[in-house]
């Protein structure tokens, strides 16, 4: 049945006008965007189509273009808005944590870092770089790794936190695997930089690390 044999009130559209967008399930903010299903299916029967052959929202948003235009009713424009979407929300975040001290804002920092990095098949190592009021005033992808492991060179990144006149820096890395629990390396390695960073004078606030379900901070666990 089309959408707009649908009573009123369990219309995607004229539910998220009447209810707000946090009222929608995820397949029906999927609908809004799609407009249209295809023969046989709703644009939410479509929804849930794409959230189950791509695991979730971050699957689907982080997936190829490719895969994502063989999609019956994708194709390469929806593709693409999809995508452009997710650079949107990406952006938005990156503002809020630039307008904003990000230690009284973690959760902006931390909602763009997992936005960024959640989805990421292989592991990606991100410096956020702050000013001395603690605002961000540069993200830089530093290095990208295997599916398990990345080369962080601590000489590289004191470089970068130079280069941008930084006065502290919060680092962000993802755990492909999905489980976001700093490893015995991964404290090594941050313990590694905190040192480097203090022969400049640049302060180490925290360590993300991400995964599917959330993430974890190093400064929150005390192993800062």
């Amino acid at each position: 049945m089309p959408i707009s044999d649908w009573p009123e009130n369990e219309r995607p559209r004229e539910k998220l006008l009447a209810q707000g967008a946090g009222s929608l399930s995820d397949a029906e903010l999927l609908a809004i965007f799609l407009r249209v299903g295809v023969r046989g299916m709703s644009a939410v029967d479509l929804g849930r189509t794409l959230i189950r052959e791509f695991g979730s929202l971050g699957g689907l948003f982080a997936a190829d273009p490719a895969a994502l235009a063989s999609v019956p009713g994708i194709g390469p424009a929806k593709s693409a808005q999809l995508k452009a979407a997710l650079e949107i929300a990406a952006r938005a975040l990156r503002e809020q944590a630039r307008e904003r001290d990000a230690l009284a804002s973690p959760a902006a920092v931390r909602d763009f870092l997992r936005l960024t990095l959640s989805d990421r098949e292989h592991e990606v190592f991100v410096a956020v770089l702050l000013d001395a009021q603690n605002r961000v005033i540069h993200v830089e992808e530093l290095f990208r790794g295997t599916l398990t492991q990345t080369s962080v060179y601590p000489r590289e990144v004191v470089k970068c936190a130079l280069r941008h006149n930084a006065a502290a820096v919060i680092f962000a890395h993802n755990h492909p695997s999905g489980i976001a629990e700093p490893s015995h390396a991964d404290k090594l390695l941050t313990d590694a930089l905190r040192k480097a960073l203090d022969t400049v004078d640049v302060k180490v606030l925290d360590h993300f690390v991400v995964g599917a379900g959330g993430g974890t901070s190093f400064a929150e666990r005390g192993l800062l």
